[in-house]
């Protein structure tokens, strides 16, 4: 490609909402451009690489005897009430009619429409199994599309669905995916995790994320300093903690006068007590598919509850803060909740199983119960609900644990019947008896993966592409389009770069060699060659991107020299 043919309009100002580096180097590179909040056309610069990264998905699926089809971009409502998505899904799930009043959804996932293709076309163990895919646009009616391509409300996305006669085939092909998805984000050049996650709205059993590690992102994500575990903080957990200082002793169970103490801060002082020893209760308000209640949530006083954990605890679609009103009406006195006597649903941290030697509310104003012994509550629910901290200790091999930020770009789960059953998707076993499918299924974030490798990929300059997916390898940049000579070798070396199946970009535009070289860092082509001054004296300057180091090279090694670093 010349880039006087080219569409490709840089930029040197920074888009007014832009504020992650993807966002501002994608549109000012001429990769992308806004079309409404969320909403990004692809330039053909970022097709390029869009369409890269697509190949390498397709290249390492295929191989591995997965087989691609396209589902349609709209699907009937019907089949999302079938599965009983419809109204959990919540308002990103955008809903319209057509004329003959038939309702629709715009897909953010295909699980229903992909087991309805599936079904009664599949009808025997015979066929099984079998793991079809899909990369294809997407549309999630986010609530605060912002940074770019990370969270737009149109996207492209891969997403998978195996199918299987059992649960120990599905959980082969579940590693398989997972050992898959590593080689394609070892092609894209990515420093990543694999980490635990929680199911969320698609369900399942189990599940796992791959972040990107990156500053930007949005997940945090706990990692073991000594083994190789990682977890989103949603699902993460850990070993059993350590008291930080010895029990206090109380001369046994009572009630304490406690007047305007409605803190564990508070309380902490008054006492002269670690925190470790409080028990601190968090009401919210669970909000399910057709009703909603105040449930309370006790973990230690030093620590902080992870709502999806609790969410997940008792089955709610989401927890909202409850106003001291509605906790008022629900029989709970704000400051002075304890877990005796209560008349609302309540579980208890796994932490504390068992505890003794604690200090809880009273749920009476102004008193406080101390010597609480968990142990002698009756049908006591302990769920994990505690966020971990930085500094807890890993649930595998005791290591420290360590919190940093992450990308996520692909996630895979262990489904098992949570579609089939509902929707009827059955097959005949050996048996002949006839059974729901055992699925699973695998997306990966194709268009926010262009954002999370700029995110982990640039300077203060612009992009800096890995080769895998750069829209081109070589940028030949002519310092004077009007000197004949440099014009001259700089077509050859075209021509030969072509011959040799390297992508390349002959910049010969009547422009100043200085917004030549600001486009070529901030576009982010992995190598440079300057054609300039120096050919004069047989020699041209080559630029790595990456490094921004130039070396001079004698014109006639050019050639080798290039296919050298591309490894040719």
């Amino acid at each position: 490609m010349k880039f006087s043919n080219a569409f490709i309009p840089t930029t040197k100002e920074t888009p007014k909402d832009a504020v992650l580096p993807s966002h501002i180097y994608l549109i000012r590179g001429g990769f992308i451009n806004q079309v409404a909040s969320g909403i990004y056309n692809f330039l053909p610069l970022g097709k390029i690489v869009l369409e890269k990264i697509k190949n390498i998905i397709k290249e390492e699926l295929d191989s591995s005897g997965c087989q691609e089809v396209q589902l349609g971009f709209i699907t009937p409502c019907e089949l999302w009430e079938k599965s009983g998505r419809f109204s959990k899904y919540g308002k990103e799930l955008l809903r319209f009619k057509d004329r003959k009043e038939n309702c629709f959804v715009l897909g953010p996932t295909h699980e229903e429409m992909m087991v309805e293709l599936v079904k009664n076309r599949v009808t025997s163990y015979k066929q099984l199994p079998l793991n079809l895919y899909q990369i294809h646009l997407k549309f999630r009616d986010e609530a605060r599309p912002r940074f770019g391509l990370l969270r737009g409300r149109e996207f492209v996305m891969k997403d998978g669905y195996s199918f299987h006669a059992d649960e120990e085939d599905m959980k082969r092909e579940y590693q398989l995916m997972e050992d898959t998805y590593k080689k394609i984000f070892n092609r894209l050049g990515l420093n990543f995790r694999v980490v635990e996650a929680d199911v969320g709205a698609i369900g399942g059993s189990g599940s796992k994320e791959f972040m990107v590690l990156a500053n930007s992102g949005e997940d945090t994500i706990v990692i073991c300093e000594q083994c190789n575990y990682a977890a989103n903080i949603e699902a993460a957990k850990r070993k059993k903690r350590v008291p930080p200082t010895e029990a206090p002793e109380f001369s046994g169970f009572s009630k304490f006068h406690t007047p305007n103490v409605t803190t564990i801060e508070d309380l902490s002082k008054f006492f002269h007590i670690d925190p470790y020893y409080l028990l601190k209760a968090v009401a919210k308000k669970a909000i399910y598919d057709d009703k909603e209640e105040i449930v309370v949530f006790f973990l230690r006083g030093d620590d902080e509850l992870q709502e999806t954990k609790a969410a997940n605890a008792v089955g709610a679609n989401e927890l909202v803060d409850a106003s001291e009103e509605e906790l008022k009406d629900a029989g709970l006195v704000p400051g002075y909740i304890g877990p005796y006597d209560l008349k609302v649903k309540y579980i208890i941290d796994i932490d504390l199983k068992d505890e003794k030697n604690l200090i809880c509310g009273a749920n009476e104003k102004d008193y406080h119960l101390i010597g609480c012994d968990l142990e002698k509550l009756e049908n006591v629910i302990y769920k994990d609900i505690a966020a971990i901290k930085e500094g807890d200790l890993c649930p595998k091999c005791g290591g420290k644990l360590t919190l940093t930020k992450g990308i996520e770009v692909g996630h895979i789960f262990q489904l098992g019947t949570r579609y089939s059953e509902p929707l009827n998707a059955l097959f005949l076993d050996e048996n002949g008896k006839s059974k729901p499918f055992v699925m699973g299924t695998y997306g990966i974030g194709v268009s926010r993966l262009i954002a999370a490798i700029i995110e982990q990929s640039h300077d203060e300059k612009g992009c800096i592409w890995p080769r895998s997916v750069a829209p081109y390898l070589v940028d030949i940049v002519v310092s004077n389009i009007k000197d004949n000579e440099q014009m001259e070798f700089a077509k050859t070396l075209y021509d030969d770069l072509l011959n040799e199946n390297i992508e390349v970009i002959l910049d010969d535009r009547n422009e100043r060699f200085g917004f030549k070289m600001k486009d070529f860092e901030l576009i982010g082509f992995p190598f440079a060659v300057i054609v300039g001054k120096s050919l004069n004296e047989g020699s041209v300057e080559i630029v790595d991107r990456k490094t921004l180091e130039k070396i001079q090279i004698p014109k006639e090694e050019v050639l080798e020299y290039l296919l050298h670093k591309l490894n040719r």
